[in-house]
């Protein structure tokens, strides 16, 4: 007797459920448990990295973040208004700087303004001054595709009927494309600012004072200072956690307010 698609769909849920037992069990048979006692979950020896981790590297990377996402808000503001400009040539310049740092690695950028920019002007900056644009220039390439998206989302009608009763076109903007833009794009917005959470841990590469210490470089330095193994990087990623699930979570209650506002 042939089975029926729900028999089937049955007996194929219970295969992978199988096949995912045994990879798991697989798994933990084969792990070294020993051995990740010792240089994973080595809780023990860490004791040092506190409270400094808590009360400098967290606060050092939410610093970081809020300075890179202020900087790449205004811009990825002022590049989406120029990729929706008739004038030609802001579109191109637009496209051009999305376009360039969109494809470079996040931390070329913090090697040519923590480096090659000092060295070719002759001048120091401060830290948070690398960070704040380094970080700043590539959130807004991101930033500007999504609130370009956001404008284009709030319907024509809401400027003809603004310019209808004589308001001038950036007073129009400013005053009621822009905020409904804003109210459509919180969602991916607050993705942004986990992804620029994660990216100030680039910061590394500058060479930082103890006073400047972020959360990875914690990590990084605990590896070789405590005999903790990886515990240091597990404690840092834990930190992490605390910054980006509250921001996951808002993020989908944006998501599920838009939704219920569409309806």
């Amino acid at each position: 007797m042939a089975m029926t698609a729900r028999q089937r769909a049955k007996v194929s849920l219970y295969v992978q459920a199988g096949i995912f037992v045994v990879a798991v069990a697989a798994v933990i048979i084969a792990v070294d448990w020993k051995t990740v006692g010792t240089s994973v979950f080595n809780f023990a020896k860490i004791g040092p990295m506190f409270p400094d981790i808590f009360l400098v590297g967290l606060k050092n990377t939410l610093i970081y973040t809020a300075l890179g996402f202020i900087v790449g808000l205004s811009g990825g503001l002022l590049l989406a208004l120029m990729k929706l400009s008739s004038f030609p040539l802001y579109r191109w310049l637009a496209t051009g700087y999305i376009e360039f740092f969109r494809g470079v690695p996040a931390l070329l950028v913090f090697i040519a303004f923590g480096y090659g920019v000092p060295l070719a002007f002759g001048i120091q900056w401060d830290v948070n001054i690398i960070v704040m644009v380094s970080l700043g220039m590539v959130a807004a390439a991101y930033i500007a595709e999504t609130l370009r998206a956001g404008l284009q989302a709030v319907p024509k009608g809401q400027m003809e009927a603004a310019r209808s009763l004589g308001m001038p076109h950036w007073r129009a903007m400013v005053s009621i494309v822009i905020p409904q833009a804003f109210k459509i794009v919180l969602p991916p917005l607050t993705n942004e600012i986990i992804l620029l959470t994660k990216d100030s841990s680039l910061i590394y590469v500058l060479g930082l004072t103890a006073s400047q210490y972020e959360l990875t470089k914690f990590g990084r330095d605990g590896i070789s200072s405590l005999g903790a193994g990886l515990t240091p990087l597990l404690v840092a990623g834990a930190f992490y956690l605390v910054i980006t699930i509250p921001l996951s979570l808002l993020a989908r209650k944006f998501e599920s307010r838009s939704a219920r506002t569409k309806r």
